[in-house]
């Protein structure tokens, strides 16, 4: 049986101590996400959960910008929340609907270039429990957040990935 090596990111070797600190600060922000917010819709707060990592280790990328994690999430949002009008009462229509949500969301992000790969999550997460006002101020108040703290550390962050 043939032993797999790990393959470590050489850029660890020179940014170490960016890897602890951005990492951490996902972490952190995660969790005061979590507790601030209504746990009831953490399947919605895991694509913010993919935003963080986003924010913290790719920010120099274009979905990291605030425009594309903030326009994308209330794309993703909307599309959700308009998918739920749409009636279904099977699986094969319940999961064409959901189906649906994420398609939109994909396509109103490029066509509006808000592309942020997670907010597709978002319409999926809200295609499939419906729209709640404490989802919708979840899903604001991350997104604010992660783009503030990603617009104030981005001097001071490297891309890790």
């Amino acid at each position: 049986m043939a032993r797999r090596i790990i393959k470590w990111d050489q850029k660890i070797r020179l940014f170490w101590k960016n890897y602890l600190i951005q990492t951490f600060m996902a972490t952190l922000s995660i969790l005061i996400l979590l507790i601030s917010l209504h746990l009831q819709n953490a399947i919605i707060i895991a694509s913010i959960g993919a935003t963080a990592f986003i924010v913290f280790t790719m920010p120099q990328d274009i979905t990291a910008k605030p425009r594309s994690v903030i326009g994308g999430h209330f794309v993703g949002f909307a599309c959700g929340a308009l998918c739920t009008l749409i009636p279904h009462s099977n699986l094969l229509a319940t999961a064409t609907v959901l189906a649906l949500a994420v398609g939109l969301s994909i396509f109103i992000m490029v066509v509006i270039d808000t592309e942020h790969p997670p907010a597709s999550g978002t319409a999926l997460g809200i295609a499939m429990t419906g729209y709640s006002p404490s989802a919708l101020i979840s899903v604001v108040t991350s997104v604010i957040v992660l783009s503030l703290l990603h617009q104030l550390l981005k001097p001071h962050l490297k891309n890790l990935v």
